[in-house]
């Protein structure tokens, strides 16, 4: 049995998250809890996704996201054409492209940066390497 991945990361503003990554990176929610010991979240995710992400809300003591310049989300996009298309999904939904602090991910990719300064890098490559 494959375990499934959850990537939880706090944010300033769950509904703009929720947003971006929708629209940038094709994700549903899939779930979501408010109010949960002071915590208020949702999950965006799909189905043919072995993995899922989670965005929260601390209403008691918030945390203010604090991603450095290499915690790097990386997604590979094998074909040429999906990749650049993904590519202007992420700048039509909001996200910024930026130079990645390693030049290896500039490449044969683009980094992009959300509104709480996480990284996403979308990788023109195969995994695993051939």
């Amino acid at each position: 049995m494959t375990p499934h991945l959850r990537i939880a990361r706090p944010v300033t503003d769950l509904a703009q998250s929720k947003e971006m990554y929708c629209l940038g990176l094709g994700l549903q929610e899939i779930g979501e809890f408010s109010e949960h010991d002071g915590f208020s979240g949702v999950m965006l995710g799909r189905e043919d996704l072995s993995w899922h992400l989670e965005f929260t809300v601390c209403h008691r003591h918030p945390v203010e996201p604090s991603a450095t310049v290499d915690d790097l989300l990386v997604l590979y996009f094998p074909d040429n054409l999906q990749w650049q298309q993904a590519c202007q999904q992420m700048l039509n939904a909001g996200f910024l492209t930026i130079n990645s602090f390693n030049p290896y991910w500039d490449v044969a990719g683009r980094t992009f940066l959300d509104n709480d300064g996480y990284r996403i890098v979308l990788q023109n490559r195969a995994w695993p390497p051939a």
